[in-house]
């Protein structure tokens, strides 16, 4: 199966803004991925008593937190330029599908019951890797 290759610059039209939300998109999902398994894990912590159920909500904030940060660090490295974007586009991505999923789950999801927390520590996970991104702005010569 070839690989697709990506158009240069001048050959795209235009299209560079659409390839780098394809890579915030997969950024995203890959994060969504790695928050899932690590909350699996840590449902299984609690289940065998290693993790006490009074800790469930900051365990599924640093998860977040987590997820976030590995699927900034991936779309930040496909994407050239604008990193802090790419990375809160990956926390944006993954707060709705954290969200969407407790839609379908319990038929309800409320900001109210615990959104806030989540949207901020997603945000602050995919800012993360987009602050530590950031070029170091060029010294003036004398």
């Amino acid at each position: 199966m070839k690989k697709k290759e990506r158009r240069p610059a001048e050959q795209s039209g235009g299209n560079e803004w659409l390839n780098a939300m394809c890579e915030v998109l997969k950024g995203g999902v890959l994060a969504g991925v790695v928050t899932i398994l690590a909350l699996l894990l840590c449902a299984v912590l609690v289940s065998i008593g290693a993790a006490l159920v009074e800790a469930i909500y900051g365990m599924v904030l640093a998860v977040c937190v987590l997820g976030a940060m590995t699927g900034g660090f991936y779309a930040i490295r496909r994407v050239n330029g604008r990193s802090l974007l790419a990375g809160l586009g990956v926390g944006m991505v993954l707060f709705l599908l954290l969200i969407t999923a407790g839609l379908i789950v319990y038929e309800g999801a409320s900001i109210a019951n615990g959104g806030a927390g989540i949207l901020c520590a997603c945000l602050c996970g995919g800012a993360i890797p987009g602050l530590l991104a950031r070029k170091p702005k060029k010294k003036r010569r004398r």
